[in-house]
């Protein structure tokens, strides 16, 4: 039987300055579901990349006064090094000013729409956020400034070629309402719903070659315009695949996977909900099935972001404080609904309650016990399961429990069902008290060693578990579990320290 594919994507940032944790925490999401996926037998695909043909990296790059491809490749490279610091089992990274599958992606993109009748040229003026590359109507303004960056947008008057967009509001209502492209969470698809019932209007599709200083992909046919690079970028998805080129990862992974999933952040809904699947509707392509939306890293209560100059480096934090810490705090305490505010002192608590507090001290608990009431051989399970009945239980249900938490874009919860094992290990250790059970067991009661050998068993069990379950939150930390637990020449390794106390260890960054 041929495994179901399914295609997960990030958004594509700019790369106007180095990654920040705000991202990080959603190629951390996406590499999650990527791993559980693969888990539970799916064939998958994920992708991440930079979006390099935007105007914010042209004027950062003035503003250094070096060249814009020079930046960007710096820049793009410090995205791209996030593998490692992170986690990230990535399977594609795409750069838009770079990878030679791009332009003619969007190319073709470009044509199908014309042909659909659906480009046409006018005159335009209105109000621009370059943090956005969006723009605003004045009625979308707070206080005459853009709500996301807090700068007042520019007034720009040119002749630029449209989409009409209009032209899908009706098909796009119908696909959302009835859920055949979903957007997670409610309150967001309810968002989508109510721009799209306000009136969707035709949106500028192409910027003059001359205020965009000529960096970005030409617009087919007409070289006074570059492509937007909205369009641009959200072409990614389908040219990383070959789409320009007829290259059979197209068809495999977008036509005919059974899952297409994108992952993005709320600033940049009404571009991936709204623009996105009606320029797939006019070219005749496939939509998504899924956009997943997370909410924001603040820091003290601002926005984390390259623009607004606040900012919180994942690979610092990963240096500092580990991998397993970071990908944690990201994955257990941002909710899936409302912004996190993060300091170092909350990553710390978290990684030393939940690690060397709680499932480090578990593990090592467990071997050693083993070891010393078992010369390191983990006993069979046996009849007398009384005692170990509800840690078998919960075992047992965690991964339905872990799998109906991530259909339904819920980290916390995930992380949570997790958990619940190991609480449910403690509570079992502390009710059946295997150190009284070994002393009945000298002193002759053969009953007292099956029960001893029950709850060894069992909690061994827990402990394996754990290392499959945590595998796609926590891989670096899954695989050390895995390895205490796991016998050598019959004999489970001496217990060591699987996580230390970062409150004691650690400075601060």
């Amino acid at each position: 039987m041929t495994a179901p594919r399914h295609y997960i994507t990030t958004t594509i940032p700019y790369v106007n300055a180095r990654p920040h944790l705000g991202f990080a925490l959603e190629l951390v999401q996406a590499d999650t579901l990527a791993r559980h996926r693969r888990q539970r037998g799916a064939d998958v695909r994920l992708l991440s990349g930079t979006d390099d043909n935007s105007l914010k990296n042209v004027l950062a790059a003035e503003a250094e006064g070096i060249d814009v491809q020079s930046l960007v490749d710096r820049n793009a490279e410090a995205f791209a090094a996030l593998r490692g610091p992170l986690a990230l089992s990535l399977d594609d990274f795409i750069r838009t000013s770079r990878d030679p599958r791009h332009r003619v992606g969007v190319e073709r993109l470009w044509r199908r729409c014309a042909a659909a009748g659906d480009l046409y040229r006018k005159h335009y003026e209105g109000l621009y956020c370059v943090g956005c590359e969006q723009f605003y109507a004045e009625a979308e303004l707070v206080d005459g400034r853009c709500s996301e960056h807090g700068t007042e947008p520019q007034l720009v008057a040119e002749e630029n070629w449209f989409f009409r967009l209009s032209r899908y509001a009706d098909r796009l209502h119908e696909l959302i309402a009835g859920g055949t492209l979903c957007i997670e969470p409610a309150a967001r698809r309810n968002e989508v719903l109510s721009l799209i019932a306000g009136g969707l209007h035709d949106f500028s599709v192409s910027r003059s070659h001359t205020r965009a200083r000529g960096w970005g992909i030409p617009v087919p046919g007409d070289p006074t315009q570059v492509v937007y690079v909205w369009w641009d970028a959200l072409g990614n998805y389908v040219t990383s695949l070959g789409y320009g080129a007829d290259d059979p990862a197209y068809e495999q992974w977008w036509v005919t996977s059974e899952r297409r999933t994108h992952l993005i952040g709320k600033g940049v809904v009404r571009f991936h909900a709204v623009y996105w699947p009606a320029m797939l509707l006019s070219a005749g392509l496939p939509l998504p099935n899924d956009i997943l939306v997370h909410d924001y890293l603040t820091v003290d209560g601002r926005k984390i972001s390259k623009s607004g100059g606040t900012t919180v480096d994942p690979v610092a934090l990963a240096d500092t404080y580990g991998t397993d810490a970071v990908r944690w705090w990201l994955l257990r305490e941002v909710p899936r609904v409302g912004d996190a505010d993060f300091t170092p002192d909350r990553l710390i608590a978290r990684a030393d309650a939940d690690f060397a507090g709680g499932l480090g001290n578990l593990v090592h608990r467990i071997v050693t016990m083993v070891h010393r009431y078992r010369g390191g051989t983990v006993p069979s399970l046996g009849t007398d399961r009384f005692t170990v009945t509800t840690l078998l239980d919960v075992c047992a249900k965690a991964p339905a429990r872990i799998d109906a938490a991530l259909a339904d874009f819920d980290f916390r919860r995930a992380t949570g069902a997790t958990w619940d094992i190991v609480e449910e290990a403690n509570r079992c250790i502390d009710v059946t008290r295997p150190w009284e059970l070994a002393r009945a067991e000298r002193h002759g009661n053969a009953a007292a060693g099956e029960r001893l050998d029950a709850v060894l068993s069992a909690l061994v069990a827990a402990c394996r578990v754990l290392a499959e379950e945590l595998l796609p939150f926590i891989p670096d930390a899954a695989a050390r579990i895995a390895a205490q637990v796991t016998p050598v020449d019959g004999s489970l390794p001496p217990a060591t320290p699987l996580f230390l106390r970062l409150q004691e260890t650690k400075p601060h960054v």
